[in-house]
């Protein structure tokens, strides 16, 4: 007896094709992965987890089952897991109740163009068991040290499952201060330091909540890990430094934080005139043949409608893609002008672009023109 042959609708064999694509990117290993930020790595943030469990396999439809609360977040927004490192804010001056209103904890303020706002959404999180005296683990790729990292965790009584994270509910139960990354542990691409926390007299489920306010500059990270008190032994932080990876090539980052190299010219410590505009250029990581970089763009004393950014190569380097930019190059020479969503900029106001190029050679000077 003949089985009858099931043709394949159109949809369905696009369904493979992008199936099978996105199968052949996770297969690819970068050469020399480039390093970047960091986060607690265990008890896990909320995106590291998310990251270290499905990374993977994340188009597996059992997520949404199996790890709920992951799933919302990669389909809320990939890059989050994949730039699980960079849950960062700049220029909060340790001012963090003022920048990072209630509800908007876990994600930092809706940071980074709202790019982890869903690790603000309640629900069961997958969540990690701990003691009463406990340790975080801070991995920092970058090895950019320390001003200070605080621990805090919610008060007894607080119900994560239906109460989205105020300021109100953390106490602060652990902190270190000042400490160069040269007294962390070196690891395989990065150093780790860990802090000790002591909360007695909770139990079940509560968040632990860590702000990191890095030293190479004035950047604060913001993570939420879901632990559960007496739901057994104490943590054992790995051994081993967490894998670098990569966001998938066909979808690179929104933004690309500085990792190992601070800016290679200043940010202008007083506002431009009116009507103008200036431009920081910075290289964020860098492997053997190239490097992931990125500019700054901020308005001056008055509004702008758009602007165009220059410059000009003086080595071999040749920038070969790029996002939140139109950018065209002609031999050394680029030219980058905004796109449709991001070149009308309130006074002082700043975007960022990024981009990927080929080759070596110093840093260039780049030039900002505005119209208004």
């Amino acid at each position: 007896m003949s089985t009858p042959h099931r043709r394949r609708t159109p949809v369905a064999a696009a369904l493979l094709a992008v199936g099978a694509l996105v199968a052949a990117l996770l297969t690819t290993v970068l050469a020399n992965p480039a390093s970047a930020h960091g986060s607690v790595v265990d008890p896990a943030s909320r995106n590291y987890g998310c990251w270290q469990r499905w990374g993977g396999d994340f188009q597996n439809p059992a997520m949404a089952t199996q790890d709920p609360m992951c799933w919302q977040a990669w389909q809320a927004d990939p890059q989050a897991m994949w730039n699980w490192n960079g849950l960062f804010r700049e220029g909060v001056a340790g001012n963090h109740q003022a920048a990072i209103p209630d509800g908007q904890l876990c994600s930092g303020g809706r940071t980074q163009s709202g790019r982890y706002n869903a690790m603000d959404a309640i629900g069961a999180w997958k969540t990690t068991p701990i003691t009463n005296n406990f340790r975080i683990k801070f991995f920092d790729q970058a090895s950019h040290g320390a001003d200070y990292i605080r621990v805090y965790v919610t008060k007894q009584g607080f119900n994560a499952l239906t109460k989205p994270l105020a300021w109100s509910d953390l106490e602060l139960v652990g902190q270190i201060g000042n400490t160069p990354a040269s007294k962390w542990t070196p690891e395989t691409g990065g150093v780790s330091i860990q802090v000790p926390g002591n909360a007695p007299g909770r139990t079940g489920r509560h968040i632990v909540y860590t702000i990191w306010q890095a030293s190479h500059m004035d950047q604060s990270y913001y993570i939420c890990s879901d632990v559960d008190f007496g739901g057994g032994g104490p943590t054992t932080p790995p051994t081993t430094a967490p894998p670098t990876t990569a966001p998938p090539t066909t979808a690179p980052p929104t933004t690309a934080p500085p990792t190992t190299r601070p800016p290679t010219t200043a940010p202008p410590t007083t506002r431009p005139p009116a009507g103008s505009c200036t431009a920081v250029y910075r290289v964020t990581s860098s492997w053997t043949d190239g490097f992931q970089g990125e500019v700054t763009v901020t308005a001056g004393a008055s509004a702008i409608k758009s602007w165009t950014v220059t410059w000009t190569y003086s080595g071999s380097q040749r920038v070969t893609q790029a996002w939140n930019a139109t950018v065209t190059g002609s031999g050394a020479a680029v030219t980058a002008k905004n796109v449709d969503y991001n070149g009308s900029l309130a006074a002082g106001q700043s975007t960022t672009f990024g981009f990927l190029a080929s080759g070596t050679g110093p840093a260039p000077t780049p030039t900002c023109t505005a119209t208004t």
